[in-house]
């Protein structure tokens, strides 16, 4: 009787989620959405994604090349902007060249998505400015741009979504990576309950591994060979070729298990940017719902253990 009842409530409750979250806002086309990191991966996919939509996109690249590549595939409804997210004053000059756009209406969306991941090694490869380099535009990159724009997001009552990683939820490797997507958990989490009587929410995309240029093009591992031919003798000799070969193979199965279709995570960014009722936290990829997140949950010396014989 009582199993019956619990069943039924349980479809009713996933049901009543389902209608929920198919609730969309109408007329995009009047919003703007400010995307970082549009050169490639998922910030590009998101600006062309958006742009279909209708929405009005301002697509901040690194490069000019990756400007000029996607105003190629675009209409005059996508505009570009030069951004390096670790220099406050192309920050600042982003943040007015935004402001001049959108004037009184201000900035519906903002999408944190600028982010690099090399070099990921055991920590005592690296030094301190290996550990900077990743911080710097992962986690002070993007507290730099927010801050900057917060004033056109409350403007607006719009949406800010951050891209983190189960990586910050899961520390899966050495290196200043998983710190920085720590760090941006927890700058959404304070962002998202200060921001909460002005109308604005806070999302967190966290995606497991997606076949991004990185991983495509083999960086990573020649990353990591190229670190360890650096590595100074002594330790060298307490870890060995072994752990070595051991760490890349660890590394190489990471990879395989990646998945190129991107759309997973920008219909994530998407939801979160247009749903009527968006969800705090978007998890990206089978292995992040199925995996990695409940493994979070986990005692840490089952999650230790688990990691060790992964």
């Amino acid at each position: 009787m009582w199993f019956h009842v619990v069943v039924v409530l349980v479809v009713l409750i996933f049901v009543y989620r389902w209608n929920r979250q198919k609730e969309r806002l109408t007329n995009l086309t009047d919003k703007y959405v400010l995307i970082t990191g549009c050169d490639s991966g998922f910030g590009n996919l998101l600006a062309k994604q958006l742009h279909r939509r209708g929405v009005q996109v301002l697509a901040a690249c690194l490069t000019q090349n990756g400007a000029e590549e996607l105003k190629k595939e675009t209409s005059s409804r996508l505009r570009t902007v030069i951004l390096d997210v670790t220099d406050s004053q192309s920050v600042s000059a982003t943040a007015k060249w935004v402001s001049h756009i959108v004037q009184d209406q201000g900035l519906w969306g903002l999408v944190n998505n600028a982010g690099i991941l090399i070099p990921v090694t055991p920590n005592e490869w690296l030094k301190k400015e290996d550990f900077r380099t990743i911080i710097d535009v992962n986690l002070l990159g993007m507290v730099d741009v927010t801050l900057n724009l917060l004033p056109l997001i409350r403007k607006a009552k719009g949406r800010i979504v951050n891209v983190s990683s189960i990586a910050g939820r899961v520390a899966i490797c050495g290196g200043g990576y998983c710190i920085s997507k720590f760090g941006v958990e927890a700058f959404s989490d304070t962002l998202r309950r200060e921001l909460r009587p002005f109308g604005v929410t806070v999302s967190i995309i966290a995606p497991d591994f997606f076949k991004t240029l990185i991983l495509e093009s083999g960086r990573l591992l020649e990353s990591i060979r190229n670190i360890w031919s650096k590595v100074p003798q002594n330790i060298k000799n307490h870890y060995g070729d072994q752990y070595f070969h051991k760490y890349c193979k660890y590394i190489e199965k990471m990879c395989s298990l990646s998945t190129s279709k991107l759309t997973l995570v920008t219909d994530c960014m998407e939801h979160a940017l247009f749903a009527v009722h968006p969800w705090t936290r978007y998890s990206a990829g089978w292995y992040a719902k199925l995996y990695y997140m409940p493994l979070s949950y986990l005692p840490t010396c089952v999650a230790d253990f688990v990691l060790r014989h992964f």
